[in-house]
């Protein structure tokens, strides 16, 4: 049987940085940088102890930073198109190198990385990297590309907006002009003619809401005319084969592919087959917000996973924070019916805000509902982002990014949540409060049932509120319930996101015994959050009673053997 993926996001430059006094807009000098040799294996084991398979390392590989790294022979980005301090990780300078902010030894940061996929694989689990295909810094310029390569727009014929061969477009005789400032004098930033931006801002003027930091990829296709030009092969689709490799060679398992929507899904056809040739244990995650290109990645384009963010993680978001029904889950599930498996869910990672933050649920400790739902809904993947597991509402304004309720990501910064339980390398729990404690060992339970538990890793699934619309003891505004089945273990699950206790009577109808295969009559039951057994009734004729606490769940095990 397959495992199901559990994925930890970590922001090595944030993760073991353990200044506890940063100041916003700080420098590297001021407030430092977390480094790589510091995800130690002791620190590896405390992590899979929460049931994770794989790591998701982000920002690792360089990106565009204001701190001057030209003594060690890397060279130095223009500060007005880069955002903070340290920089957006998705602003790449060079496809082919890892960011020196987080590396001890930076003339060693290869294989500094090249250590801790070897560390993360010796702890059991997997390494997933990002991929960034859609665009790259301003300034690309890579000093460790492999002998033969050509840097990003070397070639371009640049009196044209568009031509198959370039790898960037060009608003052709004008120059970059954002509502931004580019300086002056010798310091000032010129690019002329100007390219388009990343977030396929066409025009030389993006403002600064727009990715004035990076610059579009040309893939073949003339947004001119929208005409495709994917005959012969894009000079940019080999470059983009030859770097999935040169990383796969490196021993990552999966990428996590940023915006792939905004590449064309004849580029996906052809590369991820040509990685998989080489390399067919590697996984395509794709990061994705429009539901109805969701079958096309997966079915044609050969995605592993996509993100179902703007389906499951904005419905629960909804439950939580606009009045939505806990009963719209069941459009969330009927919405992917057939490519469940490939569905990715989480609730926070580096781009969203954080669950316990003031703008998201105000209090980490309502998101056992929502965790579990998400968990459990489907035999797919299932991705936490480092200090969710601890309650980190995010408070900070580090600099470039303020008070919006989110991690930074373009700064340098040390997360008081993180800082504790990291403890300098000792993550004992000493430091940490009883209310991190009380959480991380929620998410730790939860998490782990999400693999001990057959009939969620492999198992069918059932949607109960059908028959409970109309139930009086159930509220479908604010519970959910759902069956989880496989080989003769059934678990019963309903999540309860009212602040207020609920004693349930749920109605459990003969299709879901006859399609789930489950023999009906009295039970013995385990409830697997507390370790409560009781006896039950597996019947359409008499339901199945449970209380549940504000903002909790339950989880019954029933093994049909136990059938009376």
């Amino acid at each position: 049987m397959e495992s199901k993926p559990i994925i930890y996001q970590l922001f090595p430059r944030i993760f073991t940085n353990t200044n506890a006094h940063c100041i916003p807009n700080g420098t590297y000098q001021q407030n430092g940088s977390g480094k790589m040799n510091d995800i130690t294996e002791t620190i590896l084991t405390k992590i899979k102890e929460l049931g994770v398979t794989h790591i998701w390392y982000t920002g690792v590989i360089e990106h565009a930073t204001k701190t001057d790294y030209s003594k060690e022979g890397i060279r130095p980005d223009n500060p007005h198109v880069v955002k903070g301090e340290a920089g957006s990780p998705y602003a790449i300078k060079d496809y082919y190198d890892i960011d020196p902010d987080i590396a001890v030894d930076v003339k060693n940061r290869m294989a500094e990385f090249e250590a801790l996929v070897t560390r993360t694989h010796d702890a059991g689990m997997e390494v997933i990297i990002d991929f960034v295909p859609n665009h790259t810094a301003r300034c690309y310029y890579s000093d460790a590309k492999p002998i033969g390569i050509k840097d990003f727009g070397v070639d371009d014929d640049t009196n044209k907006f568009f031509d198959p061969n370039n790898n960037y477009y060009y608003i052709t005789r004008q120059l970059f002009a954002p509502s931004v400032d580019m300086g002056s004098g010798k310091n000032a930033y010129i690019e002329f003619p100007a390219k388009a931006t990343g977030d396929d801002c066409f025009t030389a003027f993006p403002n600064a809401h727009n990715w004035y930091e990076t610059v579009k990829l040309n893939y073949g296709r003339d947004y001119g005319d929208w005409s495709a030009h994917f005959s012969p092969i894009p000079d940019t689709w080999y470059k983009m084969l030859h770097i999935l490799r040169y990383w796969a060679s490196k021993g990552v398992d999966a990428f996590r592919c940023d915006m792939v929507h905004m590449v064309p899904l004849e580029f996906w056809q052809w590369a991820i087959p040509n990685v998989k040739d080489h390399y067919p244990h590697i996984k395509f995650i794709a990061e994705i917000y429009d539901v109805k290109l969701y079958r096309d990645f997966i079915e044609k384009g050969g995605f592993d996973y996509l993100y179902d963010k703007v389906n499951l993680y904005d419905t629960l978001r909804g439950v939580m924070c606009s009045n939505y029904s806990a009963a719209t889950i069941t459009n969330c599930w009927q919405t992917v019916e057939g490519i469940a498996p490939h569905m990715l869910n989480f609730l926070e990672n580096h781009d969203e805000q954080r669950f316990g933050s003031k703008f998201y649920a105000k209090d980490p400790a309502k998101v056992i509902p929502s965790l579990v739902v998400s968990s459990m809904i489907s035999t797919g993947p299932m991705m936490i982002y480092a200090g969710q597991e601890l309650g980190e509402q995010a408070t900070d304004a580090e600099g470039f990014s303020g008070h919006d309720g989110r991690t930074t990501i373009f700064d340098y910064w040390s997360v008081g949540t993180i800082r504790r339980w990291y403890n300098n390398g000792n993550p004992d729990g000493s430091q940490m409060t009883p209310r991190e404690r009380w959480l991380r060992n929620k998410y730790k339970t939860i998490l782990k049932l999400c693999n001990s538990e057959k009939a969620i890793s492999n198992g069918r699934f059932f949607d109960l509120m059908y028959v409970n619309y109309q139930n009086p003891t159930l509220n479908p505004h604010r519970q959910y319930v759902f069956m989880r089945s496989l080989n003769g273990e059934t678990l019963l699950i309903a999540v309860n996101f009212s602040p207020d206790s609920c004693d349930l009577a749920i109605n459990v109808p003969r299709h879901a015994l006859e399609t789930l295969n489950i023999p009906e009559g009295e039970v013995v039951a385990t409830e697997l959050l507390s370790g409560d057994r009781e006896l039950k009734q597996l019947s359409p004729d008499k339901p199945f009673t449970t209380m549940i606490s504000p903002y909790d769940a339950v989880i019954w095990r029933i093994r049909h053997k136990n059938i009376r």
